[in-house]
């Protein structure tokens, strides 16, 4: 890397909750709505495919799942790449990959193209832009986290309600073609996206190079080398808690937005009137993510957010199972306006539960093994519950099915965080403990008495040699 920052090392400097960080969120917000609204807004072109390639509209599918499966099953290898190299240049690099492989599609003389170019370059590219930009969200925000994470997310419903109708203006002017080059064009903000990443350094460590600039080959060698996937999150009961929730929760929670809009047709509703639907999930989702991001963000809220995010999931799951009951448009807007809600919270918590159970050091790890974990889910879920529907033709089931699935998740979630995560109390030292109440009777300012001392601090102290050639005396017994 030259003499450029590399941010895999940040563990020593404080979230500047602000500054720069409005900007790592101004990227992150539109990397967010690339990531999750662009294999629904890329399903606009599917009328035309299946007419120029003379397939299916199953074989058409495929290229969103594609999509998706890339943006969830590459997370190791993000982990891994961002470990070695940094944010900043992944995610530059990702920018390039999601235009190339849109430019390329342009060209695609049959199907199977369109999957290796759209499916998988693209796929890959909005990948390796989606994971490092979370992870920079996380360094530069602390205090104001949740509600960075609840704006980041807003970016899912407001870039689908752009990419959509663009999708649709595109094709009719230019053709899929001509469309998808374009697309490809637009997806090049990623890497101005990315360039915002600036690493966080330590003007500690900053001051350190600059005066030891010569270093020993011993102490290179000394240095730790940061693992590229850290496998010991497993090791952390809370995370495995969340990975077999989370998984569950995937199973059912993207099955309603996929068939909304066909059963709104089934009830005998027009095209356009049916297509309104996801526009109303879309807009309530909209608002419904930052105002979570704030609500979890409260004095009282935060250090119980995991429950939050349970409760959203429950939420969820009991919309998805009193929406099965619909019987007559009304009642799905109903179920779309709830549905909004409780989606917009699970969206805005997910990630923001998962910085606080690992922590920032090892979320760059996390992350990844939790989306490979959630792309296994991605890919049976919706399938499943299309194959449940060819067999049973009866939306009322895959509804169900698809509410119970997520409202496990949030009983797991809970429950085994209630029965086997507790918090450990603070203890507070006796004697400084009587010296506060002393202080306290008598209307005095007590000070901590107790001092933190660096256990290599003092084994340096003590091995280095004094001007007069004698060693330094131990600091336990000199006053």
């Amino acid at each position: 890397m030259g003499g450029a920052a590399v941010d895999v090392d940040t563990g020593g400097v404080k979230a500047p909750d602000g500054g720069w960080g409005w900007a790592v969120l101004a990227g992150c917000f539109v990397i967010t709505g690339f990531s999750y609204a662009f294999p629904k807004a890329v399903s606009v072109f599917f009328k035309e495919l299946t007419k120029e390639f003379d397939v299916g509209y199953s074989d058409t599918a495929w290229i969103s799942s594609i999509l998706l499966a890339m943006l969830y099953g590459t997370g190791p290898l993000c982990s891994i790449l961002v470990n070695r190299f940094g944010c900043r240049p992944v995610m530059m690099v990702g920018g390039l990959f999601a235009s190339l492989g849109m430019i390329l599609s342009s060209f695609a003389t049959n199907i199977i193209h369109i999957y290796l170019t759209t499916g998988v370059i693209t796929g890959l590219g909005l990948a390796l832009n989606f994971q490092p930009s979370l992870i920079m969200l996380n360094r530069y925000f602390s205090e104001k986290r949740p509600l960075a994470n609840g704006l980041s997310a807003a970016g899912s419903p407001v870039a689908l309600c752009c990419l959509s109708p663009l999708g649709q203006v595109l094709q009719y002017h230019y053709g899929w073609r001509g469309g998808f080059l374009i697309l490809g064009g637009i997806l090049l903000n990623c890497c101005v996206c990315g360039a915002l990443m600036k690493p966080l350094v330590d003007p500690k460590k900053v001051k350190k190079q600059d005066h030891n600039k010569e270093q020993s080959p011993e102490e290179e060698k000394m240095k730790a080398k940061p693992k590229l996937l850290d496998f010991s999150v497993f090791k952390d009961c809370g995370f495995v808690i969340y990975t077999v929730a989370a998984s569950i929760m995937v199973l059912g929670l993207f099955v309603p937005p996929v068939f909304v809009v066909s059963y709104a047709k089934e009830l005998g509703n027009e095209d356009t009137k049916s297509a309104l639907l996801l526009t109303i999930l879309g807009f309530v989702d909209m608002f419904a993510r930052p105002t979570c991001g704030v609500i979890a963000g409260l004095k009282w809220v935060r250090p119980r957010c995991v429950y939050l995010f349970s409760f959203a999931m429950l939420f969820n799951g009991v919309t998805d199972l009193i929406g099965s009951q619909s019987k007559d448009y009304p009642s799905l807007v109903v179920f779309c306006i709830f549905f909004g809600i409780s989606y917009g919270m699970v969206g805005a918590l997910q990630f923001e539960v998962l910085m606080t159970i690992v922590g920032t050091e090892k979320f760059s790890s996390a992350i990844g093994l939790v989306l490979l974990m959630e792309a296994i889910a991605v890919l049976v879920g919706p399938p499943s519950a299309g194959r449940l529907l060819d067999a049973t033709h009866n939306y009322m089931t895959i509804f169900l099915l698809a509410g119970c699935e997520v409202v496990l998740s949030a009983v797991v979630l809970a429950t085994c965080n209630f029965l086997f995560i507790k918090i450990a109390p603070e203890v507070k030292p006796e004697g400084n403990a009587e010296e506060e109440e002393l202080g306290a009777e008598r209307g005095e300012e007590v000070r901590p008495t107790s001092v933190m001392v660096n256990s290599q601090e003092v084994e340096r102290f003590l091995k280095e040699p004094q001007p007069n050639g004698s060693m330094a005396a131990s600091p336990e017994t000199c006053l």
